[in-house]
């Protein structure tokens, strides 16, 4: 019998969509493996109590305040909600490999779980869709846009303070749909999110559903990403050699050193606190830059800093630029 291995993924139209780009792409390095895919449905993808956290691209919920797995999760805020359950499967050896949007992820996991490869970054930009064509600058002043991040909601407020702000929840398909219902006059999406899905934003506008969306990439000097933006992650057993040596095979590098040097800034800041924050590695001729934001309680303007250094550095780079944020 052919060896096989199974991707645990969320169901959604975008998880199912990444999850297929793994399996591709672990199937090119080794055409001999049988690969399964099986959904798992996570927390965040059912009804519940709702909150907000920092970042994030759907509802944060959990079934029950008295469920002590959900109480559990909501110590992660949001992130654990919509990993935790792929996470308990791949530790139970449910799955073999547990597939995610690397920005869901906790900046603590379990132990005995690790992020072991990571596919190449898609574009970190944010991207605003909207009914009209002309772009942020053609807005009104009391123009409501929509989205589920309170990271971009600062980042709008910081710049277009008289913007009015909604809430907005759901996958990428319901966004669209929601924007279309109602009488928004835009939306914030991620445009990776958008690319895996075949609606890129290259062209300037979208048709889905019959309707016409006219879209702009936003500049990142103001929209600075969340972490892990872009990526996806492949997380394993950390005692699971054999499949270690799977996932290594389709590895890129230098993404997964820009993960880790965010994932620990996150880390440092317990970035998974309501802290509307930002942060961004990028590699350039052997050299790894980290640019961070971060927004206070109260305050329009984000306290804001870069710094460079070796990529395999990322841990003291990513402890350098917090000190510099903080002034210190």
């Amino acid at each position: 019998m052919a060896e096989k291995i199974v991707l645990g993924t969320r169901g959604s139209e975008l998880a199912r969509a990444q999850a297929h780009l793994v399996e591709k792409a672990i199937q090119a390095a080794r055409p001999d493996l049988k690969i399964e895919n099986k959904i798992i449905v996570t927390k965040g993808d059912k009804g519940g109590v709702t909150f907000q956290a920092a970042d994030h691209e759907g509802p944060q919920t959990a079934n029950s305040p008295h469920d002590e797995s959900a109480v559990a999760d909501l110590r992660h805020g949001r992130k654990g909600l919509f990993t935790a359950e792929i996470e308990r499967a791949l530790l139970a050896k449910d799955v073999d490999v547990a597939v995610h949007s690397a920005k869901d992820l906790p900046s603590e996991m379990s132990p005995g779980a690790e992020i072991a490869a990571v596919l190449p970054r898609a574009p970190t930009d944010d991207v605003l869709a909207l009914r009209h064509r002309g772009g942020l600058a053609a807005l009104q002043e009391g123009a409501t846009i929509a989205t589920g991040s309170v990271r971009r909601r600062h980042q709008l407020l910081w710049k277009w303070p008289n913007l009015k702000i909604v809430d907005l929840r759901g996958n990428v398909p319901t966004r669209l749909r929601k924007l279309g219902e109602n009488d928004w006059d835009a939306i914030v999406l991620a445009r990776a999110g958008l690319e895996r899905l075949g609606l890129s934003p290259t062209q300037g506008e979208i048709n889905f559903e019959d309707q016409k969306f006219f879209l702009e990439v936003l500049p990142r000097e103001i929209f600075l990403s969340a972490g892990g933006q872009g990526i996806i992650a492949m997380q394993i057993r950390a005692d699971d050699e054999k499949i270690r040596a799977i996932v290594d095979l389709v590895n890129d590098r230098e993404t997964l050193l820009c993960l880790r040097a965010e994932r620990e800034f996150l880390r440092l800041l317990h970035g998974d606190c309501n802290s509307p924050v930002g942060v961004l590695a990028t590699v350039k001729d052997g050299v790894i830059k980290l640019r961070g934001q971060l927004f206070d309680q109260g305050l329009s303007a984000p306290r804001e800093g870069e710094v460079a250094g070796e990529c395999e550095d990322g841990k003291g780079l990513a402890a350098q630029l917090l000190r510099r944020i903080n002034g210190e």
